[in-house]
């Protein structure tokens, strides 16, 4: 069986695979206990936001129902991160690298929060050059801490980029 990837964008008021990214979102929660977002957050968010999309199929029918979200990133006009969720069973093959990529080749700079107790998120940003700007206490509706990341032009950013995208 052959598995297809496709590259899809949700522009800002597009609802393709909002339900499908909510869904993932949701297991990353439970499986996690991260992207703790509520619904009506996390929906208002994807339509106003410019989602880039690595889509599945199994290749045995060009239905619907056969698609599967591998991962996603919602960003704002800024080059600010929303959301960036890849499913465990893609996890280490690039998807993660590839979405941030997508975003940078749009902006100059990228900048997203992440939990300060999320170890493999801030191990993942740092991988890809992201330093960590400002800590904040509190950020999350929870209670949680966050650092403000960013990714920027210098450091040799195009470099990552090319990386990014053959990877």
């Amino acid at each position: 069986m052959s598995v297809n990837v496709d590259v899809e964008i949700a522009h800002p008021g597009d609802e393709s695979y909002v339900e499908e990214a909510w869904q993932l979102k949701e297991r990353i929660e439970r499986e996690d206990g991260v992207l703790k977002q509520r619904k009506g957050f996390f929906t208002d968010a994807y339509r106003r936001s410019t989602v880039h999309l690595f889509v599945t199929s199994d290749g045995r029918t060009a239905g619907e129902d056969d698609e599967r979200v591998m991962g996603f990133c919602a960003v704002r006009r800024d080059g600010y991160i929303l959301f960036l969720a890849v499913s465990p069973e893609f996890r280490g093959e690039g998807v993660g690298k590839r979405l941030v990529g997508r975003v940078a080749e749009n902006h100059d700079t990228v900048t997203c929060h992440a939990r300060a107790s999320n170890e493999h998120a801030l191990g993942f940003y740092e991988h890809l050059g992201f330093e960590v700007e400002r800590h904040i206490a509190n950020y999350y509706e929870d209670g949680g801490d966050a650092y403000y990341l960013k990714l920027g032009r210098q450091g040799g950013l195009a470099e990552k980029l090319s990386d990014f995208m053959r990877g």
